[in-house]
């Protein structure tokens, strides 16, 4: 089980000093917060891909390969790539790059995003948001898979005898992940390629979350890949924490209150028990993220996010301090408990090379 977090990179004033920072300290912040999520203990951290205001990671492979030269263990990921707006073949080629700067620390996840005039910005139209993702992954797939690839498709000019250049470290692509809060068809996709579904658990009820990880778990198994509870299952997770429940309920509440995504709307305590929003203490924490299991069935990757709202990254560091000293050893401790022997752990780019090594003797 990993245990990790994302950031999705906002530029938000902080509602309690009126104070605002610069996109130099943000994205300064940003490493600063992967380099403690390292010293904590935690397995990932990953950046999400934005190219408009108040978002600053615009190219996460630049972020993540500067993370990778100063840190030895972290897994370096995205919380979403842009598949649809993004060229595949210049994906095969950052990823590939930041493989072997990274001896190999490094996944990905594929998403659509959540801000719809970044399509005409790349010359896209969101009216053809599932096709591009369908396609665009076909081809990466083939392009970190085949030394030379022919391809004509809908979207993008035609290949012929194409090389992506490097190839993946020691031959083995890096681990993908596909993201969606809301597509059948991505949990589809995601099945039939035998590849890792998240589902960013932070914005709706578990039931909706419930239906496409099942979707997902079936069609895995459909698809001759394992059984259901075999299938890699990541999830989303939103928390603040205090010693006293009370105390980070009244320091996060400005936060929650003027946030860019759900302020001004529903109050802290009804978006807590709509969704999986937790702020109280770590054992509360630990309490309604252990319920996940109970909802989702075992699963390989758990990544809160933490870094959001205009939270200083004093508060920040805080909290990392917490997750990992306090939350995290009990959450591996208890998730281990009952863990069935045939569900996998969560992909590496170790435990890939070892199974294609395993199958090409």
């Amino acid at each position: 089980m990993q245990f990790g977090i994302f950031t999705v990179s906002d530029v938000t004033p902080d509602p309690t000093t009126g104070t605002t920072p610069t996109e130099a300290e943000r994205i300064k912040a940003m490493v600063a917060i992967a380099l403690k999520a390292e010293e904590v203990g935690l397995d990932v951290f990953a950046t999400g891909e934005h190219h408009n205001p108040p978002f600053v990671a615009s190219s996460p492979t630049t972020m993540l390969g500067y993370i990778a030269a100063k840190t030895e263990r972290l897994v370096l990921s995205t919380s979403t790539t842009l598949i649809t707006t993004n060229d595949p073949v210049k994906i095969a080629e950052d990823f590939a790059m930041l493989q072997h700067l990274a001896d190999g620390r490094v996944d990905l996840m594929m998403g659509r995003g959540n801000t719809g005039p970044v399509y005409p910005w790349f010359g896209k139209d969101i009216r053809d948001g599932i096709p591009l993702a369908i396609e665009n992954y076909a081809l990466l797939h083939r392009l970190w898979r085949e030394p030379v690839v022919d391809w004509e498709g809908r979207f993008r000019t035609p290949l012929q005898g194409y090389t992506s250049t490097p190839a993946p470290l020691d031959g083995v692509p890096p681990f993908v992940w596909h993201g969606s809060i809301r597509s059948p068809e991505i949990a589809e996709q995601a099945a039939y390629y035998g590849d890792g579904f998240f589902a960013n658990n932070i914005f709706w009820p578990k039931e909706h979350y419930q239906r496409l990880i099942d979707l997902y778990r079936r069609r895995y198994a459909h698809y001759g890949h394992g059984l259901p509870e075999q299938a890699i299952v990541g999830l989303g997770g939103q928390v603040f924490m205090r010693k006293n429940s009370q105390d980070a309920i009244r320091e996060f509440r400005p936060y929650f209150d003027n946030a860019p995504v759900y302020g001004h709307g529903p109050s802290l305590e009804e978006f807590m028990t709509e969704t999986p929003l937790t702020v109280g203490s770590p054992d509360q924490v630990i309490e309604r993220t252990l319920k996940f299991r109970e909802y989702f069935g075992d699963y390989q990757r758990q990544l809160f996010l933490m870094d959001h709202a205009g939270l200083p990254l004093k508060t920040v560091l805080e909290q990392l301090d917490i997750l990992g000293e306090e939350v995290v050893p009990v959450l591996r401790k208890e998730f281990a408990v009952g863990r069935p022997a045939n569900v996998p752990d969560a992909p590496t780019h170790q435990s890939l090379l070892a199974k294609a090594t395993a199958v090409g003797v």
